[in-house]
């Protein structure tokens, strides 16, 4: 228990989601409680990961997590753990929901040179009807940068993972390959433009779609001779499309969408839930959602590829080869994390912002925003 590594949760601490700054001390070594010195709260070592307030041993929620997360049926982790399935699916939503949290902090409030992206859609059959999972990866560091879960297949699912996409996007040169579904056209066109300066009329100002950004189709038909593929550029010029994809991919060739469905054999195969013939369908929608952010985040920051690997010299003995995460292809984190770390990461709350009033503020009110703000 190192106080450097923690941080005070308290929401109305001026020292909340500060690392190593000295207002922590221990409280109790053996209830492995801290005290924050600036707000004189206490709390726990575990508040803020999946451990707070289980009484099971973390090592078995850790291996019962960890199978799950790699395609392991619910009732085989029941009868071999002996553990109760509303236990289970508890520890599961529990999981989905840090896990959404971590991907956020790490992934949804980077900003990043996307160069190529592909998106595509999971149909899964549950309990209660068909269910739909839209998921986007960029091509260059394989890494999942988010996805929705909807029971249609309509704009608002695709406009939902469209705005993830467009969140983390710097204002660069990009290339977006998609299927044929229309809802990809209207969506991306709304959310990668800018609003033209105002002119003195009435109404909203008029918004010019992004020149930089191209929009290409990859529309596959199933006939007596096989199967067809129709490549359509929606937006952008064939020349464009080859320098992006050039770029992110390292390679000559057609437009594709074989990266995201390469990732949508990889989910299928990694969540029991989305199997074609699964004798344990998922019955909520939330189950699924847990699923794919625990998902993302065991791909993102736990999962090597052995395409993303680095090789390095070492001296006279030659050159050997490091593998890598997709996050850490992107630069968002130093190493290889475990399943262990993922759940006991702890994501820090937004900064305290200090409230002026009327009037000149004192000269320890001034320290005091130096220090925590």
């Amino acid at each position: 228990m190192n106080p450097e590594t923690l941080f005070c949760p308290n929401i109305n601490c001026m020292a909340k989601g500060h690392r190593n700054a000295g207002n922590l001390v221990v409280h109790s070594q053996s209830e492995k409680r801290m005290r924050c010195t600036v707000c004189n709260k206490t709390f726990t070592a575990t508040k803020g990961t999946v451990f707070y307030r289980l009484r099971t041993d973390p090592h078995v929620v850790v291996r019962v997590l960890t199978l799950l997360a790699y395609g392991c049926p619910l009732p085989a982790i029941v009868k071999a753990f002996e553990l109760d399935a509303r236990t289970v699916k508890q520890w599961w939503a529990r999981a989905g929901v840090h896990c959404e949290a971590v991907h956020q902090h790490v992934v949804g409030e980077s900003e990043l040179d996307l160069e190529q992206v592909q998106a595509d859609e999971i149909r899964v059959k549950t309990q209660g009807g068909v269910v739909w999972m839209a998921l986007a990866m960029m091509v260059s560091t394989r890494l999942w940068l988010g996805g929705a879960v909807s029971p249609q297949r309509n704009i608002a699912l695709i406009q939902a993972l469209v705005n993830q996409i467009r969140a983390v996007a710097l204002c660069r040169p990009l290339l977006l390959a998609v299927d044929g579904l229309s809802s990809y056209v209207k969506a991306f066109q709304r959310a990668f433009c800018s609003a033209l300066p105002q002119t003195g009329k009435q109404g909203r100002p008029r918004k010019m779609p992004w020149s930089d950004v191209a929009i290409v189709q990859v529309i596959k038909r199933h006939s007596a001779d096989g199967l067809e593929i129709e490549r359509r550029i929606v937006q952008g010029c064939a020349q464009q499309i080859a320098r992006l994809r050039q770029r992110s991919q390292q390679a000559t060739g057609v437009a594709n969408t074989a990266y995201i469905e390469r990732l949508n054999a990889t989910v299928r195969g990694r969540l029991a839930w989305l199997s074609r013939r699964s004798r344990t369908p998922a019955r909520q929608v939330a189950t699924l959602r847990a699923g794919m952010f625990i998902f993302g985040c065991v791909y993102n920051l736990c999962d090597t590829h052995h395409s993303l690997r680095d090789r390095i010299a070492v001296g006279r003995f030659g050159q050997r080869w490091v593998y890598r995460t997709p996050a850490q292809a992107a630069g968002l984190v130093d190493h290889v994390w475990t399943v262990d770390e993922l759940l006991r990461f702890r994501v820090p709350p937004p900064r305290w912002k200090p409230t002026y009033k009327n009037g000149r503020p004192s000269k320890e009110f001034l320290a005091l925003v130096k220090k925590w703000a």
